[in-house]
């Protein structure tokens, strides 16, 4: 359960204040706090369940230690790449 609660705090502070918000800003002003809020979750719970399913393959092949040290990898070449305008 513990588990569950770190990813919790993790997901919850990664998307407050992001595109994704406030593209739910954008789409409740629009169509109404139901629907943004309907669709927001169900978006959110697909992209995650692919990224949990995924995360799931990838760490039953390659050692934890690699794939933080990729994610950091990945993580600093966006972060130049948004950085200096490329994406």
């Amino acid at each position: 359960m513990k588990e569950v609660l770190y990813v919790f705090v993790a997901i919850f502070l990664a998307e407050l204040g992001d595109k994704t918000q406030l593209a739910t800003i954008a789409f409740a002003s629009k169509y109404g706090w139901a629907k943004a809020f309907t669709g927001a979750i169900l978006g959110l719970a697909l992209v995650n369940l692919i990224g949990a399913f995924v995360g799931e393959k990838i760490g039953e092949a390659l050692p934890v230690e690699i794939i933080h040290k990729g994610a950091g990898v990945l993580f600093i070449i966006f972060g130049l790449l948004m950085f200096f305008g490329k994406i």
